[in-house]
């Protein structure tokens, strides 16, 4: 179920003819009537170009989305599993961060929209687990890429890898010195997988704890695209996290899961994805 919101339904064409497989177009704030024994509710926008252009629609998504799903949850017995983020840290001030760290978040700002909404939706999780004992499982997020990303998601890799194919100068936001982690999209869907038929009910991390700078992240991109791309600097925006890794000792020992591909490999295959993307335009 999509709503198409933030993409285009391209990821979905190559399963159309599938008798396993079937596609609703719905938005998930709208109550819905679905029989299932499994949940995995990944609706939100994830990119802040996205989340920010309609905040208050960001968190319905999050809110009034997540107890429609639940409320399914309820009716069926279904085990459901939620896509949180380590947004949920905010700009964290333990490094690296464990599930046990509440976070610090700022609940006014504009990525609120998305930061307290993911908090609100934990907060569903469990209280929906404790009044009514529905089956939950919850994944905290870190940044995730690979291909299938949309042409203009917004994130910072798609953004990297765009303007250094078109030669444009890449656009680092602050000095470049903040720091990120970056999981391929097939281990983030193998570590959610493994969440989701484990006996796991408080949140895992699942993220890649190889920590990079955006500078270096910058000039990595531009190697492999032998671009010949500056880089131009531009203030740091409101609220950006300084650095952003994840404690996955948790997924480690319960799931048996760690992340598997390199971001030398996983950038690679983004790039050639993004490549196929450009010059089919």
């Amino acid at each position: 179920m999509d709503n198409l919101h933030t993409s285009t339904g391209l990821n979905i064409q190559n399963f159309a003819g599938s008798s396993e497989f079937s596609f609703i177009q719905q938005d998930i704030t709208v109550p819905m009537d679905i029989a299932a024994e499994r949940i995995y509710n990944l609706a939100c926008p994830a990119s802040p170009v996205h989340y920010q252009l309609d905040p208050v629609r960001t968190v319905k998504t999050s809110v009034l989305g997540t107890i429609n799903v639940l409320e399914i949850a309820r009716k069926y017995g279904s085990r459901i599993l939620q896509a949180s983020t380590s947004e949920v840290y905010g700009n964290p001030q333990v490094h690296p961060q464990p599930e046990s760290y509440w976070g610090n978040v700022n609940p006014i700002g504009k990525r609120s929209c998305y930061d307290e909404g993911k908090r609100c939706a934990e907060t569903l999780f469990y209280d929906y687990r404790r009044q009514f004992e529905v089956d939950i499982r919850v994944a905290r997020i870190f940044n995730t890429y690979g291909p299938g990303m949309a042409l203009q998601d917004g994130r910072v890799i798609g953004n990297f890898i765009l303007q250094a194919l078109s030669g444009e100068d890449i656009t680092l936001y602050g000095d470049g010195s903040q720091t990120r982690c970056f999981c391929y999209v097939s281990d983030m869907v193998n570590g959610l997988m493994a969440l989701m038929e484990s006996d796991i009910s408080q949140p895992v991390n699942l993220g890649n704890p190889v920590e990079i700078s955006m500078g270096r992240l910058a000039e990595e991109i531009i190697t492999l695209t032998d671009s010949s791309s500056a880089i131009s600097y531009q203030p740091l925006p409101e609220d950006d996290p300084l650095r952003r890794k994840p404690n996955i000792a948790l997924a480690e020992s319960r799931l048996d899961w760690r992340p598997s591909v390199s971001l030398a490999t996983g950038l690679a295959e983004t790039i050639r994805y993004f490549k196929t993307l450009t010059e089919g335009e």
